[in-house]
């Protein structure tokens, strides 16, 4: 076995882990990104089929907050385009464009208690939130029997955190539309999702590397602090000794590559007891005819798993051949915290999908994923975050499974990244940034 020293090692090259990495390498870290996938983006990734650009999992970035700020702090344009309006909701086959008038426009449309509803909102926003044991749906049910709306809530807890209203604590759903970004403003990124990473990954390899088809084998620790990692790489395997390891893969493989018993027992008790893994369907769709002329992301009503469906190719027409729109649609299983059976899930939305648009017929699915179990739409469901400390010294999480509580998205795990490197680098001294030339 051969071996190595560096700074620091990023085990996953998803968003939390390059953000991470990111920060690291340019406040002087030499640090070193491995990932046991081929290309950069982890979940949230790109792959070419037929000569359209596919998201893997997220396409929307968000403006303003920790993500934008990250790219900023280190120096990596961000290359995102808005569309124009950015969300609509699809009720009955109509749109519903609620521009600036917000909740109050949409639910006044459809309900006689929409002023209960947005009282509530206005008592979150005060700080007056349910305690974490309530459902989203359970606290909607106090004050609407409205169908359509419990569908649109249904969506919006899905398309956001990939899971229904009835497992979705309503504190989390709360915090997350009065005191988070709650996705106002996103672009897409005309390269796919991946262009964004590839961004980061410049920073990263100024101050250090990333290697690519190099899983992490084992996390060495001793006396309670980290060590090093080991990893495959090319047949071989290779130490790397280093104090600080961050690890994007979610808490459940960090404790898997550590070895239970170098762990507090509390801590590996919450692991096994506190992770909800959310799951979604992501399908990617080209067509001909056009399917919805919304240039942005809409979220549906009444259906049966679908909950939004974006336009990426009307601001972003790179990402298809000419002639071509392409369209990503999400849809959420029932339950998505547990147990289901895929094929039937996905037949699903795909009826909806053709009752949603007529001439759905002439399209073509370019693929279909399933995210669940050890690769899901969030290794955590919102409110069941666990810490990003591991009990173990200079051994640290990010990524959407040690979110801020009511967060999600890539914008949760910008946020995770720059939460562990503050606090790092606060207990480190100043080093020299690297040389950009």
């Amino acid at each position: 076995m051969t071996e190595q020293r560096v700074d620091a090692v990023v085990i996953g090259a998803g968003a939390g882990g390059l953000c991470a990495a990111a920060r690291l390498a340019h406040a002087g870290l030499h640090t070193l990104v491995v990932d046991d996938k081929r290309r950069i983006g982890g979940r949230a990734s790109t792959e070419e089929i037929d000569g359209f650009k596919v998201n893997i999992g997220a396409i929307a970035i968000e403006f303003g907050g920790v993500f934008e700020e990250t790219f900023h702090t280190v120096g990596a344009p961000l290359n995102i385009r808005a569309p124009e309006p950015a969300s609509s909701f699809f009720i009955d086959g109509k749109l519903v464009d609620v521009g600036r008038g917000g909740w109050s426009l949409l639910l006044g449309q459809l309900t006689k208690q929409a002023a209960r509803i947005l009282e509530k909102f206005a008592d979150a926003r005060s700080g007056n939130l349910p305690d974490g044991r309530q459902s989203t749906e359970d606290w909607l049910k106090a004050y609407t029997s409205n169908a359509t709306v419990h569908a649109l809530f249904r969506n919006l807890c899905a398309a956001i955190f990939a899971c229904n209203a009835n497992e979705l604590p309503a504190r989390a759903f709360l915090t997350y539309f009065t005191g988070k970004g709650a996705f106002k403003r996103f672009g897409f990124c005309p390269e796919g999702t991946i262009g964004v990473w590839n961004s980061l990954a410049s920073v990263i390899r100024r101050n250090g590397d990333i290697w690519l088809e190099t899983p992490a084998v084992k996390i060495h620790s001793a006396d309670g602090r980290v060590e090093g990692v080991t990893v495959h790489r090319d047949g071989n395997e290779i130490r790397i000794d280093t104090d600080l390891v961050i690890s994007n893969a979610g808490p459940k493989a960090t404790v898997a590559l550590g070895g239970e018993a170098a762990f507090p027992p509390a801590y590996v008790k919450q692991v096994r007891r506190d992770l909800r893994p959310a799951a979604n369907i992501v399908i990617n769709i080209a067509s001909r005819e056009p399917l919805i002329a919304h240039p942005g992301i809409v979220t549906f009503g009444k259906t049966r798993r679908l909950c939004n469906m974006a336009n990426l190719s009307a601001t972003c027409p790179e990402l298809a051949p000419p002639g071509w729109n392409l369209y990503v649609a999400y849809a959420v299983p029932v339950p998505a915290l547990g147990d289901f059976d895929s094929d039937a899930e996905v037949a699903l939305a795909l009826e909806d999908l053709r009752e949603q648009f007529p001439n759905f017929g002439q399209a073509k699915i370019l693929s279909t994923r399933v995210m669940r179990d050890d690769w899901p739409a969030q290794r955590s469901c919102a409110g069941y975050d666990l810490p990003r400390e591991t009990g173990i010294e200079g051994l640290w999480c990010v990524g959407d499974a040690v979110k801020q509580y009511g967060n999600g998205g890539t914008q949760a795990c910008a946020e995770t990244a720059k939460l562990v490197t503050d606090a790092i680098l606060a207990s480190r001294p100043r080093l020299p940034q690297p040389n950009r030339a």
